[in-house]
């Protein structure tokens, strides 16, 4: 069983966010399955800190970015929309190249509130970050 509200082509979720944060980031939706989805970000100047370093605001605007295009795949987008409501990250490795993958899995799906677990792996599959996300559901109308 899925929790989404609909059918999806990664295609059309990648162009959602292509002139947000997200499109100016280049993090990309990799991957839809039946609890969460995979997103991808680069790791290069725009998302290093100046050390060299994947910047930890990165790591969250990544985990906040997943969580939050699949907390608005999963309600009627017609009626509800899903906005940030908490974020807590621990960075756990470094990251100086490549791309990083967030891992996002829903915990909870409520009428009000979706829970994410969102971890993020280097090109070498270890864990960089782990973050948890809140989205609140708030109506349209």
């Amino acid at each position: 069983m899925s929790i989404w509200f609909k059918d999806y082509e990664l295609e059309q979720i990648n162009k959602m966010g292509l002139s947000s944060m997200t499109g100016f980031l280049d993090i990309k939706v990799s991957a839809i399955n039946s609890n969460g989805l995979e997103a991808t970000m680069p790791v290069n100047d725009k998302t290093k800190q100046p050390f060299g370093l994947l910047h930890g605001g990165a790591s969250c605007v990544l985990a906040e970015s997943v969580g939050s295009i699949a907390s608005n795949l999963v309600v009627d987008n017609s009626k509800f929309a899903a906005v940030g409501q908490s974020i807590n990250a621990s960075h756990l490795k470094s990251a100086r190249s490549g791309l990083v993958t967030a891992i996002c899995e829903a915990i909870h799906i409520g009428k009000s509130s979706h829970v994410w677990d969102i971890k993020i792996l280097n090109e070498n599959k270890q864990l960089v970050c782990v973050s948890r996300l809140t989205m609140a559901i708030i109506s349209k109308v």
